[in-house]
């Protein structure tokens, strides 16, 4: 049998019948293709789509965390709260500017940040003498973290808050969008990601003028009214026009993509079988569902049995960011990242995209029935 892609671009851009196509030949034809018109008029849409007040868009989502934390003034050891389980470039913001990334667990069953971890955390950071300033929360995989009560724990301790919403975008907790739940929110646009562009990109969101003022200024080296009037030390991350004008064609579907992946969930739930268990979405939560992640303590046999029948899985994330080399000397939960370690030795994700079509829905549920109980 032929193999199921793990995410078929090539059906989105056939979906949109020549749109990004015609997209890309208007910016070769004006040839602004450094901050064009594109740029903003993306970012526009991007505000009216989450209901953020201002959305700056940058060159990745990597930048785009660092953008953050330097508009919210980080400097070296301020300590920065953050999930073991997630991707690297969670931390890696945050040291890269010489501050701290202090690890904390997550929830063994949404797999998104521990409250009591952070709290006990915040208080051990405290106690040691470090120097706490925020919380970057993840919304992995496409789900949304209970944003109000990590609000809570940050203004006791006076505290911001980060959304790192790389997968979220176009999910939403309650009546709120995924970019309006945190003090900032960045994203990315990884071409995999439920948004995505055909390469890098990334965006900050906030309803606060001054951060938004301050990041615009940032990502373009620190610039006042022009770019030759530095007034604060910034970074080179700006969105190109061509991907801006890709994002804006991609943007318009989102929604219906959205409720795809919706779908395709839902039928994977009520068909996985009972030995696997699901991330768990309470049914306030919208995800964008980046990715539809289950667990297995025979998570290697039935991967390996799932890609001799044609079908590929992923591994998100193999190890805790504590457990690898570049992170291993900094702070963890005093009672340990238990949850986090467990999660990384039984996670794995079915093949999800808007475009899987039912026929292979199917096909992959048989085959995980059958991988599993083989």
């Amino acid at each position: 049998m032929k193999n199921i892609s793990f995410i078929n671009l090539d059906a989105q851009r056939l979906k949109l019948n020549g749109a990004i196509e015609a997209a890309i030949q208007k910016v070769i034809h004006h040839g602004q293709f450094i901050m064009g018109p594109e740029v903003r008029e993306f970012e526009i849409a991007l505000e009216k789509y989450t209901g953020a007040h201002y959305a700056i868009s940058c060159a990745n989502g990597t930048d785009a965390l660092s953008l953050a934390l330097m508009a919210m003034d980080i400097r070296p050891n301020d300590v920065i709260f953050v999930p073991a389980f997630t991707f690297a470039a969670t931390a890696e913001a945050v040291a890269l500017l010489g501050a701290v990334p202090y690890f904390v667990d997550v929830d063994e069953k949404s797999f998104l940040l521990d409250q009591t971890s952070l709290k006990r955390s915040i208080l051990d950071a405290q106690t040691r003498g470090l120097r706490p300033r925020g919380i970057i929360a993840v919304d992995l995989f496409g789900s949304v973290p209970d944003y109000e009560t990590i609000q809570i724990i940050a203004k006791e301790n006076n505290l911001f808050v980060i959304a790192d919403a790389a997968q979220s975008i176009g999910g939403a907790r309650g009546s709120k969008q995924v970019g309006t739940m945190a003090d900032i929110t960045t994203t990315s646009f990884f071409p995999s990601k439920p948004l995505g562009a055909y390469g890098d990109g990334g965006a900050v969101l906030t309803d606060n003028a001054e951060i938004a003022e301050s990041i615009k200024s940032l990502r373009i080296h620190g610039k006042g009214k022009n770019k030759y009037d530095n007034i604060r030390i910034g970074m080179n991350s700006r969105l190109d026009t061509l991907q801006a004008a890709i994002l804006i064609e991609k943007l318009k579907i989102l929604p219906e993509e959205i409720e795809a992946r919706q779908k395709i969930s839902d039928y994977y739930s009520e068909r996985l079988p009972k030995p696997i268990k699901k991330q768990d979405i309470p049914i306030t939560i919208k995800s964008a569902w980046a990715q539809y992640t289950i667990c297995s303590t025979n998570r290697d046999r039935i991967r390996d049995r799932l890609l001799r029948k044609g079908v590929p899985t992923a591994v998100y994330y193999p190890t805790p960011l504590n457990k690898l080399q570049a992170y291993r000397d900094y702070p963890i939960d005093p009672l340990g990242l238990y949850i986090s370690q467990k999660l990384s030795h039984l996670v794995f994700s079915l093949p999800m995209c808007p475009y899987l079509t039912q026929k292979n829905q199917g096909l992959i549920c048989q085959l995980l029935e059958k991988a599993c109980h083989s």
